[in-house]
């Protein structure tokens, strides 16, 4: 592989920066980095291959450096990745989802980040 440079931040990832797989393979170019800078939440990459575009999620991204990205996925993985969405997801907070139905199942779930109640006994 090439010097790719420095590490670099998705912020300041060019167009055409080109990207390796993990085998070493020259699989494509960035065309869009999917992100929300106000959120500071990196989505991922859509890169322009032999095949068209593809979609990477940013959790099969090992590194992003001035002249080179690489990947976690080898060249065949690359190449059964997703086409990109027409528009990037959006999510919300669903604050009934993580809602406590009961004052065991809250005492539980303090347990739980608390660590274990084993070897504890009631003393009243």
């Amino acid at each position: 592989m090439p010097d790719e440079g420095a590490p670099i931040s998705y912020e300041v990832l060019e167009r055409e920066t080109p990207v390796y797989s993990a085998d070493g393979v020259t699989v494509g170019k960035i065309e869009v980095v999917r992100a929300d800078l106000g959120a500071d939440i990196f989505d991922g990459l859509e890169i322009d291959t032999r095949s068209g575009r593809r979609f990477v999620d940013a959790d099969q991204v090992a590194t992003i450096r001035e002249r080179g990205v690489d990947l976690k996925l080898d060249a065949a993985e690359v190449a059964g990745l997703p086409r990109p969405d027409p528009a990037p997801p959006t999510y919300r907070a669903d604050p009934a989802a993580d809602r406590v139905k009961t004052v065991t199942e809250l005492l539980g779930r303090i347990a739980e980040r608390f660590g274990k109640r084993d070897g504890w006994k009631r003393s009243r």
